[in-house]
């Protein structure tokens, strides 16, 4: 009869620390990325920006943006100006959607990234304008305190669209 008991203990034991010891989140990173959205906004808001590189599904169209400045305003709001010519939208940080903690999900980048970041840029321009291009929930590949590396593979065609904003 003890040796029965010692042997449920046991049993009942083991389940216990396999149980302490598991968790659902598997690769250790934490869901709650607030920070890193927090550093990201600040890094973006500071400042005037200018893109050094855009490629539109492999063509280089970096020209279409020459000239503008851009300002991640604190409020959402969004300001391309080239002194004379003026447009405004909304920008915002956001964790990425696409991503689950299920290791066998990828990102759009092809990662798998749990704590990956969007950048939202929304502007308020027709379909045929060249700004409507970087209207897009794009991933952030890299940031630092003046450079911002983004981008979006297409869900249609599979295109690729990389964005650099460099602090002027």
């Amino acid at each position: 009869m003890r040796k029965g008991f010692l042997y449920g203990t046991l049993i009942a034991l083991s389940f216990s620390l396999m149980s302490a010891m598991c968790s659902s989140d598997d690769d250790g990173i934490s869901d709650d990325n607030s920070q890193q959205i927090a550093e990201v906004e600040n890094i973006a808001a500071a400042g005037l920006w200018r893109i050094t590189n855009f490629e539109d599904s492999g063509q280089d169209e970096t020209n279409n943006f020459t000239g503008y400045e851009f300002t991640f305003a604190s409020n959402g709001e969004l300001t391309a100006t080239n002194g004379t010519t003026t447009y405004t939208g909304t920008w915002s940080i956001s964790a990425d959607d696409d991503n689950s903690n299920d290791s066998s999900s990828n990102d759009d980048d092809g990662t798998d990234d749990d704590s990956a970041l969007e950048f939202n840029i929304d502007f308020s321009v027709p379909n045929t304008n060249d700004f409507d291009d970087l209207d897009d929930d794009w991933d952030i590949l890299s940031y630092t305190d003046t450079v911002i590396n983004l981008i979006d593979i297409s869900g249609g065609n599979g295109g690729t669209d990389v964005l650099t904003f460099e602090r002027n």
